[in-house]
């Protein structure tokens, strides 16, 4: 192995959905993990393959879409979780498995109720009975980051004697800060040698988890796991793009470590995760926050006309957010709306690029000006459909200040034309009752939210909805000029995506 090489482990689609409302369908999934493989990372852990059938289903079509990545699927050290990893994972081309067991003293105790001779031997018989599917096993020490330091060496060498080719040290509650973890990871790294890679993985709890993954590098950990925008349950994990743009632009403290990351694929990998999971990085979050290449300032905009360099320690091109304002309008042809995409990270087969242009060529009569943006959200929200099991045909909705809001929506369910009209405290209420209504399927609203996509009075309304079906809450996508029509169809999203996942 190249010793300079840091290995990048994307968990976006398992720590990362773990995010509260953050859950995905199967082909947003597929979606995401075809991004990660442009962007270059060399593992994605497509997910918990035990959780339930939907999720084991995911693993297992991403496994068989993507090439050149290896796909890892998490497992608890249980042989039904690590047969159900085995199993999903197998039409990839390159396969790992990731087991793990708690070994912090409070999580023995008061979780596993487990004393310690028994968590190393259940390690053990993890990573033995993992091997049988697969060559490549990863172990992680859950809550290391509060585990006696003597016992994770004895853990580690028994693991590595097992077959474990990789150790994670997960921060699991984001509790060190980062000169603890620098001398943590270094006693690992220098106890394990060349047995196996040190992996570390760091929660941001105190806002530390890239400050702490970096030290980690520093110490010798040559895998980093991570999520795009920085996506966790709780605070969160380290951010990828931080992470590794912090390696490029850092040379003098990193010397001669490197990452496989296209950076240019950065921007729009960040942007298809936000667009998916519905969660927005903050404004001014690092490298991909609306914010991070704004300059309000006068100072800062009379030094950025001068030299860029003055404020600017990386720009903008290099993690493929450069902007252009008027990209196409409606005398642009097939080949320049291909192009155009291209550049936005998008290459789409014929018929998606048909159904693609279609679409884009009804939105240039809806609207003056068609910004990247646009683009964008035109593509993520056709691509990342599900099968439309019910379809909006007509929406007619009428609210008045003093009386009553009605919406009468028609709707196309197996070939059936299906109209039905209802009263709402408001067009929202409305709409998402008459959809009940059709459709017999009562949805519980947990969070709706609403933007304009880009800029302008016509531009285009995202609506995105978290709605309960049942036990089980999906988000939804809509796109449209008119915000009452978005939102009926983001709510049939998150119908047709629960009905798909059953």
């Amino acid at each position: 192995m190249d010793k300079n090489k840091i290995i990048i482990f994307d968990t976006t689609l398992r720590d990362g959905e773990q995010s509260p409302g953050a859950s995905m369908n199967t082909e947003e999934k597929i979606q995401i993990a075809l991004q990660l493989e442009r962007l270059g990372v060399d593992i994605i852990e497509s997910g918990f393959a035990a959780a339930s059938p939907g999720d084991f289903d995911a693993i297992k079509q991403i496994a068989s879409e993507v090439h050149t990545i290896k796909v890892a699927s998490l497992a608890r050290a249980i042989e039904r979780d690590i047969e159900a990893a085995g199993k999903a994972i197998a039409p990839a081309k390159n396969r790992r498995i990731h087991t793990f067991i708690a070994t912090s003293p409070i999580h023995m105790e008061h979780k596993l109720k487990m004393k310690s001779d028994e968590v190393l031997k259940r390690a053990v018989q993890a990573v033995k009975y993992a091997r049988t599917f697969v060559d490549d096993v990863e172990f992680s020490f859950e809550d290391a980051g509060r585990s006696d330091i003597e016992f994770l060496k004895e853990m580690s060498d028994a693991v590595i004697s097992a077959g474990a080719s990789t150790i994670n040290l997960p921060d699991t509650v984001g509790f060190r800060l980062p000169g603890e973890l620098y001398t943590r990871t270094k006693a690992l790294v220098d106890f394990v040698g060349d047995r196996a890679i040190i992996s570390a993985h760091n929660h941001n709890d105190l806002g530390l988890a890239v400050a702490n993954t970096l030290e980690c590098v520093r110490a010798g950990a040559r895998q980093v796991e991570c999520t795009i925008n920085g996506l966790g349950e709780r605070a969160g994990n380290a951010a990828l793009e931080e992470i590794v743009m912090v390696i490029n632009t850092r040379k003098d403290i990193f010397g001669d470590l490197y990452t496989d990351i296209v950076t240019k694929e950065i921007y729009p990998t960040s942007r298809l995760v936000a667009s998916i999971t519905g969660i927005e990085p903050q404004p001014n979050k690092a490298i991909v926050g609306k914010n991070a290449f704004a300059h309000e300032s006068g100072i800062h905009q009379d030094g950025m006309l001068k030299c860029a360099q003055t404020y600017e320690i990386i720009s903008a091109e290099s993690i493929g957010a450069a902007k252009t304002n008027l990209v196409l309008g409606k005398h642009s042809g097939r080949h320049a709306f291909k192009d155009r995409l291209k550049e936005l990270g998008f290459e789409l087969e014929n018929d998606e690029l048909d159904k693609a242009f279609a679409d884009f060529k009804a939105l240039c009569d809806m609207k003056k000006e068609i910004f990247d943006e646009d683009l964008r959200a035109l593509v993520n929200s056709e691509i990342a459909k599900v099968e439309q099991i019910y379809s909006i045909e007509k929406l007619s909705v009428q609210a008045s200040k003093d009386g009553h809001t009605s919406a009468a929506i028609t709707i196309l369910h197996e070939n059936e034309l299906k109209e039905e009209a209802s009263l709402g405290n408001g067009s929202a209420d409305a709409i998402f009752k008459v959809i009940d209504r059709i459709s017999g399927h009562e949805g519980e609203l947990k969070d709706y939210k609403v933007r304009a996509v880009s800029q302008g009075k016509d531009a285009l309304a995202k609506v995105d909805v978290k709605v309960k079906f049942g036990e089980r809450t999906m988000i939804g996508h809509g796109l449209d000029v008119d915000t009452m029509l978005a939102t009926a169809k983001a709510y049939i999203s998150a119908l047709n995506s629960f009905l798909s996942m059953k």
